[in-house]
């Protein structure tokens, strides 16, 4: 395996902040809320709102006209995920610069974070069968309730032709799709990979269940940019968020030779199980992945300077991160900066690792800390958690954390350039 660094070089980002990754910095920056009350999901929600692809991506800089067109008749009358997908990869193949390299497209690799991708879409089809029969259904349901049409898609824009596949680990499901990539790499399979995240979009079985587990919030009277409250003693659960994002990660010997603007390095990245089929959080396996991914980066503790958490505002899963935070870097946890994106964003499920790495990097490029939203109470008092308000904040080495239900907790460590 190589010990070639591997660099990001490209980003891509949509969020209930706005549509691409500048939107995403200005928001983080203020520290302004995407969650707003939903009226189809009757609860407060990150939501995209009405997307159409050709119009989003008309808006990217310098987005040449023949790859939107070649966007456009990929994911024609795609799902909702698949148009998410296009856009974010779009959106990172365009700022690493890759419309324009000579890369060989045996040499570009592709991971989609995420399993059940299409799962509103599937709902809706099966009502359709139900109500008018089988002759009515689109034939295109075929391929597209596939999660292995996020691969196809996305690789007929950008003319991806080497290594390609979707991984999925619930929640943590980016920062799987992140490690395989990372992996990928190392091992000179190819010299370029693009991480995608699509949106979750979710039917009304998977948001009956969430709601009857105990785990989603959102209900009630509480005003909607209030509702997610990561750390905060009066969290309610999770307030789920629309966002998919994009990473392009790429082996440091190739992005030099072509000159490429390097905005971090990907210095390290673990999964690691919990041996358990409960969703409960598991300290010792939270822990475990965060001090292998430190590892794998050579990097000790006391050299991190920044936490993106996965914190959710579940009742379970804050403490027990903010325990296994205070197992992996002791007296530390009062000298690092902490913080949830999901506080701004809601929690995006399986693109909230490759999210929030994108907006880890953009914290760590522009020199500032987001607020932690809606932090009154503090659950833990020593904790260095981020104010309501952004503060100037010098990033060298940042980790981002990931849990998901299966018991797979996954951390990457990113270093500033």
């Amino acid at each position: 395996m190589s010990d070639a660094g591997i660099v990001v070089t490209g980003l891509g980002a949509l969020s209930a902040l706005g549509r691409g990754v500048g939107a995403l910095a200005d928001g983080l920056k203020a520290g302004r809320s995407g969650i707003v009350r939903s009226e189809r999901l009757g609860l407060a929600a990150g939501e995209l709102g009405a997307f159409a692809l050709g119009t989003a991506l008309q808006a990217l800089p310098a987005c040449p006209a023949p790859l939107r067109e070649k966007a456009r008749r990929a994911a024609l009358r795609a799902p909702l995920p698949v148009e998410t997908s296009v856009f974010a990869a779009v959106e990172a193949w365009l700022d690493a610069g890759l419309h324009s390299a000579e890369l060989p497209p045996e040499r570009l690799g592709l991971v989609v974070a995420g399993s059940n991708l299409s799962q509103r879409y599937q709902f809706e089809m099966a009502a359709k069968l139900a109500a008018d029969g089988p002759e009515f259904l689109d034939p295109r349901y075929a391929t597209r309730f596939l999660d292995t049409d996020h691969v196809g898609v996305v690789s007929e824009v950008l003319g991806i032709r080497g290594e390609g596949f979707t991984v999925g680990g619930a929640s943590a499901s980016g920062n799987v799709a992140i490690l395989k990539a990372w992996q990928l790499l190392r091992l000179g399979d190819v010299d370029a990979c693009v991480v995608v995240a699509p949106v979750a979009d979710l039917s009304p079985l998977e948001l009956h269940a969430l709601r009857n587990v105990g785990a989603l919030g959102g209900a009630g009277d509480v005003k909607p940019e209030e509702a997610c409250r990561p750390f905060d003693r009066q969290r309610g659960g999770f307030i789920l968020g629309q966002g998919a994002a994009a990473l392009v990660l790429e082996r440091r010997d190739s992005a030099r030779r072509r000159g490429a603007t390097v905005h971090a390095t990907l210095a390290g990245a673990s999964l690691v199980l919990s041996a358990s089929h409960l969703p409960s959080p598991d300290v010792a396996g939270e822990a475990a992945a965060m001090r292998r991914a430190l590892a794998q980066a050579g990097v000790p503790p006391e050299a991190v300077d920044y936490v993106n958490a996965h914190a959710t505002a579940s009742a379970a899963g804050d403490e027990v991160e903010v325990q296994a935070l205070r197992e992996v870097f002791g007296g530390h946890v009062a000298g690092m900066w902490i913080n949830s994106t999901k506080g701004l964003t809601g929690h995006c499920l399986y693109a909230a690792g490759v999210l929030e790495c994108v907006a880890t990097v953009v914290q760590m490029k522009q020199g500032f800390v987001h607020p932690s939203a809606n932090l009154h109470e503090p659950i833990d008092a020593e904790c260095r958690f981020c104010g309501r308000e952004s503060a100037p904040a010098r990033i060298g080495v940042a980790l981002s954390n990931a849990f998901g239900f299966g018991g797979i907790n996954t951390s990457v460590v990113l270093r500033a350039e």
